[in-house]
């Protein structure tokens, strides 16, 4: 008789005893096949029935034991047991089978309740013993007759396991054989991304089974079966559903992982590059993940944090048997962030920012002497940025800058100041920055809330055109210069050059209007106009107004396009 020990899942059929021996081996598949849809048939019961795997619970220090019965000499036997969520003591031992009934002549079969008693009280023979958390089985090419029992304990706490028994163990292969290699293979490692590779499982190309993977990724440990992994999840959790064929996806949300969401809608630890169907949202463990990807063997992970370590474990699962079996798990650390520069800002100084699209800048403000007062000036040359400031590490200032912003704060002996810039979602952002202990200094021009430019329609004629636009109370230079554009030139191409940053100087010295200075200490009467001649009929020209500042720093009002009449 031939005995190997390894790992599968368990399962075993008990049929009712009688006064003659049946023939197990040779199962009623019609029999058998009822008694498996009937679920009730094994539920909380001692016997396990032939080929189908059952679930069953331990309470912790409670011994269970399971019966199965092998009436021929000679018969392949394959009992496998997993552990879900705690460790197993288990024990298979097997015992004569009586020769004659104790019925009184009647010829009739004895309860199997009778029958297991009569038996059961000497120990049988024990054929293998285990004691840990690995998926373990039993297999002989030669079984003897005889009544097997199947002994279970749990001392750490109370727990489900699985059994799977089977006496065709050549012809049931239930669970998805492995590949000579059953590694999970890290082909890819980046700061917030993990890509993964395996072999696909035999059974999959050789039997023509229908195979599905289903990943499960966490920051703890590893997993040795699905049904550990399911035990963890609560019972509402389902599968994922899978994606498209060639597109990988991310079953996890940047919240459940401590990523501020962006709309706080728990959108999805990793970030979905392929489209889904109607899914219903999944009650997710914050330290556990697990989706089924069909029959891909590459799936990029992606939506992780940087410089953390995650463990990878891959099931392959027989959707017609709904059994897995587990590759090989692996780890990885993402790689860290990059580590940002911190640029020192000089009191009084301007400094150009430029960054990246949703990319960040940090900068470092320490004035040298005791201070009242800290000033911050920020320009942002294209679209808003968010500035925050922390001193000594509170925070302090967070807050949205669209144009020129002057931000004042209460300052502190030897006091360190933290600037954090945030670029914008649309692209890259450019801004200049002052910070300053000095009261009273401001280096960027103060402007109106409106820094439109307004043309006169009634006043525009062939040749010339009148503008006017709002000023400040603070005395302040201003200057017109004019580009004459193509006639398609539209309000996209304007907005691509619209860089406030960009001064006069960058301007043709040809495209100089005029310069000027002006303010009025009635708010409401701070505006100023100016007529443009020497224009082309029929003409399209972008018109610009720059202030400058005290300091020479200076910023661009809107730019405005207007069209010159043909006829007059």
């Amino acid at each position: 008789m031939l005995l190997l020990c390894c790992p599968l899942l368990l399962v075993l059929l008990l049929l009712p005893l009688g006064s003659r021996p049946q023939k197990l081996p040779t199962r009623d598949e019609e029999l058998f096949q009822m008694q498996i849809r009937d679920k009730a048939f094994f539920h909380d019961s001692s016997v396990i029935p032939d080929g189908a795997e059952i679930s069953s619970y331990l309470f912790r220090d409670t011994p269970k034991r399971y019966f199965f019965v092998v009436e021929e000499d000679n018969t392949p036997l394959a009992v496998t047991v997993t552990p879900c969520d705690a460790p197993l003591e288990w024990k298979l031992s097997v015992q004569e089978l009586p020769e004659e009934a104790s019925g009184e002549g009647s010829g009739e079969p004895e309860p199997l309740e009778q029958q297991k008693h009569q038996i059961t009280n000497e120990e049988g023979t024990e054929l293998f013993s285990y004691k840990g958390n690995d998926v373990e089985y039993f297999v002989s090419a030669s079984s003897p007759s005889g009544l097997y029992q199947l002994d279970l304990l749990s001392t750490e706490k109370d727990t489900h396991f699985k059994v799977y028994a089977t006496t065709t163990p050549e012809s049931d292969q239930p669970y998805p054989e492995l590949p000579y290699d059953p590694r999970i293979d890290v082909t890819s490692l980046g700061r917030t991304t993990v890509t993964l590779a395996w072999k696909p499982s035999p059974t999959a190309f050789l039997l023509k089974q229908p195979i599905q993977y289903c990943i499960v990724i966490n920051k703890e440990h590893n997993f040795k079966s699905l049904c550990a992994v399911e035990a963890k999840l609560s019972s509402d959790d389902a599968f994922m559903m899978a994606p498209k064929p060639g597109l990988d996806f991310s079953p996890f949300d940047f919240a459940l992982f401590g990523f501020p969401s962006d709309n706080n809608s728990g959108k999805g630890f990793l970030k979905s590059s392929a489209k889904f169907g109607h899914q219903t949202p999944l009650k997710l463990r914050v330290d556990l993940h697990k989706v089924c990807i069909g029959n891909k063997n590459v799936f990029t992970v992606s939506d992780l944090k940087p410089d953390t370590q995650y463990y990878f474990d891959m099931f392959a699962v027989n959707t017609n048997t709904n059994m897995s079996t587990a590759y090989v798990g692996t780890f990885a650390r993402t790689k860290e962030e990059a580590k940002q520069k911190t640029v020192e800002l000089k009191d009084g100084k301007v400094t150009d920012v430029f960054i990246k699209r949703k990319g960040a800048k940090f900068l470092r403000f320490a004035p040298v002497s005791s201070h009242q007062k800290v000033t911050f000036s920020v320009h942002s040359c294209l679209d808003a940025v968010q500035i925050q400031v922390r001193r000594d590490g509170k925070l302090l200032l967070s807050q949205n800058v669209e144009g020129v912003r002057q931000f004042q704060l209460r300052g502190k002996a030897k006091a360190k100041y933290l600037i954090r810039l945030k670029g914008s979602k649309k692209g890259a952002s450019m801004l200049k920055i002052l910070a300053t202990s000095r009261p009273n200094k401001q280096s960027f021009p103060s402007l109106p809330e409106d820094t439109r430019i307004k043309a006169f329609d009634k006043l525009r004629t062939c040749s010339m055109v009148t503008v006017a636009w709002l000023g400040t109370q603070e005395r302040n230079k201003f200057c017109i210069y004019k580009r004459e554009v193509d006639d398609n030139y539209n309000e996209e191409q304007k907005k691509r050059e619209q860089n406030q940053c960009l001064g006069p100087d960058t301007r043709k010295k040809s495209e100089k209007v005029l310069c000027k200075y002006f303010h009025s200490q009635n708010i409401q009467k701070a505006v100023t106009t100016e007529t443009i001649r020497g224009l082309q009929p029929g003409k399209s020209y972008l018109l610009d107004v720059y202030v400058i500042g005290h300091g020479g720093q200076s910023v661009k009002y809107q730019s405005k396009l207007v069209k010159m009449r043909k006829f007059c």
